[in-house]
């Protein structure tokens, strides 16, 4: 070496500098954290994505993003703690960004932000669905309102893209604060139960203000957030539970709100007489998911948000290997009555499956909906008005089944004809009317049973001459609001045969910026 070159360092292999540093990304918080990771029953961001994707499918960017923010050691913040790329699940493309707990906890600073930020735009502009993947401490402190600001882009991505295309959140490990909200702005939310949480506020502070004692996992774990809060749809029992749920749910969607479900080759139901399903008495219960399970293809339905508002069934199933969205009344919980949760429920349904094209049937069992002070004070009225507004703004194929009782405003509200269902037909047990014959028996001929001898006998006369007169289907269907009544037994012949008629159904709205929903 001659003395000129004496004292200069050499210049680093190009190539061999790459793979050093794409060495230093995967390796992300180190072995001692990924173990720590382990042992919490967490699986790493990488590990998450390889489950969720086609083998070998997944392409990363921004995998050499740093925070630029002070207060943070770059050498520390690979990936500034996200992965984020595309791959393909079941060989259809999607976008996915997880956050990295190995890594400053997984917080979120502005790069961070702004990787998600990325995926989200490219999702929208190529029509693709997008996973979000979360484990996070939540904003990363030493960015103040730089993280801040990070939240909001995201938010407001997320928004832009609902009803574009379909938003997948996994809450993974914790999600906390202003965090929470981007999970609840996208479609559907799954949660890990032991590790996954979600909360506003954390115990201490709740504990801190109101005097409440609750622990982590009571405010804001899965089952929490399934059953008591409904902002959860799904809580499974692991990792690989929940990416192998969000890939069965991609398989039944749509790409984007442009195209149609995919289909499947269709399938016989399950072997169930609905003919004996609905008891004589008008006051048994049964239940009405082996209703479904009678009709749609067999092992299709995949409910929706069970233990939340149980009086109400909601979910994705195929009819004749033709995705469908299903909403069914539960007389096995509060009689399927409609109150505020269900009408919650029931509406977020009905518009994400009007989103992504996905027609809806809709089986019905109600006396009405819950009386109640808590139920008006609630503001039962207000909820109950987005289950009618849902329907009536629904334009996919609407197909109705009445099973049983259909009273009044629920008779309306359970997508009738009059808010633009498509197809209605019920059963011989049905019961539609503006009330149930004991209150009507009550208030039509309440003189004749005080002044009667025999109270009693006469008001049983009375109700059981209403029943007759009115608690059937063949009122509606003379005026024409119920298609056909049929056998229970043919309900899916024609309800196949329907729904292949309606697929091509183009309906417009007025033209206007957007609806007022009675939120």
């Amino acid at each position: 070496m001659s003395r000129a070159h004496e004292g200069v360092p050499p210049v680093p292999d190009p190539l061999a500098e790459l793979y050093r540093r794409q060495a230093a990304v995967t390796a992300m918080g180190g072995p001692e954290r990924i173990a720590r990771q382990h042992q919490a029953g967490k699986w790493t961001a990488r590990e998450r994505i390889a489950a969720l994707v086609d083998p070998g499918s997944f392409e990363e960017i921004g995998a050499h993003v740093l925070p630029r923010a002070g207060g943070v050691d770059p050498g520390e913040a690979p990936a500034d703690g996200v992965v984020t790329g595309f791959g393909r699940v079941d060989g259809r493309p999607v976008y996915v960004y997880a956050q990295d707990f190995t890594v400053l906890g997984g917080s979120l600073g502005e790069m961070h932000a702004a990787k998600i930020q990325r995926v989200q735009d490219l999702a929208l502009k190529t029509g693709c669905p997008l996973v979000g993947i979360n484990d996070s401490g939540g904003a990363r402190i030493q960015e103040g309102v730089d993280a801040l600001n990070g939240y909001g882009e995201i938010f407001k991505r997320n928004t832009w893209a609902s009803g574009v295309i379909p938003q997948i959140t996994a809450i993974m490990g914790p999600c906390a604060g202003g965090a929470v909200y981007s999970p609840a702005l996208t479609d559907l939310v799954v949660m890990v139960r032991g590790t996954a949480q979600m909360f506003i506020t954390g115990p201490q502070v709740i504990q801190a203000v109101t005097g409440e004692q609750v622990s982590a996992e009571d405010l804001g774990g899965a089952d929490a957030q399934l059953r008591k809060s409904g902002v959860a749809h799904f809580a499974v029992d692991s990792d690989a539970e929940a990416l192998a749920l969000i890939r069965e749910i991609l398989g039944r969607l749509p790409a984007n709100n442009l195209e149609d479900p995919p289909l499947r080759p269709g399938r016989d139901p399950e072997a169930i007489d609905l003919r004996t399903l609905v008891p004589p008495d008008p006051n048994k219960p049964y239940d009405v998911r082996d209703v479904i399970r009678g009709i749609v293809d067999q092992d299709s339905f995949l409910p929706f948000q069970e233990g939340y508002a149980d009086n109400l069934v909601v979910g994705l199933a195929y009819l004749d290997g033709h995705a469908l969205g299903v909403v069914a009344n539960q007389p096995r919980v509060l009689a399927g009555t409609l109150d505020i949760n269900a009408s919650d429920k029931l509406a977020r349904f009905v518009r994400f499956c009007d989103a992504f094209n996905i027609p809806v049937l809709t089986l019905v069992d109600t006396p009405g909906y819950l009386p109640g002070t808590a139920q008006e004070y609630g503001g039962i009225i207000r909820h109950g008005a987005k289950v009618l507004y849902a329907y009536a703004e629904a334009t996919v194929p609407k197909l109705t089944v009445v099973l049983r009782k259909a009273y009044g405003g629920a008779y309306l509200a359970m997508c009738s004809r009059a808010l633009g269902a498509d197809l209605v037909l019920a059963w011989p047990t049905a019961e539609i009317a503006v009330m149930g014959p004991d209150g009507a028996a009550n208030i039509i001929y309440r003189r004749e049973i005080q002044e009667a001898a025999d109270p009693a006998a006469v008001r049983r006369q009375k109700v059981a001459e209403y029943r007759a007169q009115f608690a059937h289907p063949y009122v509606a269907a003379s005026r024409g609001y119920i298609d056909a009544v049929v056998d229970p037994a043919d309900t899916r012949r024609w309800l196949v045969r329907g729904l292949a008629t309606l697929l091509n159904k183009r309906e417009r709205r007025p033209a206007k910026k957007h609806g007022n929903i009675p939120l």
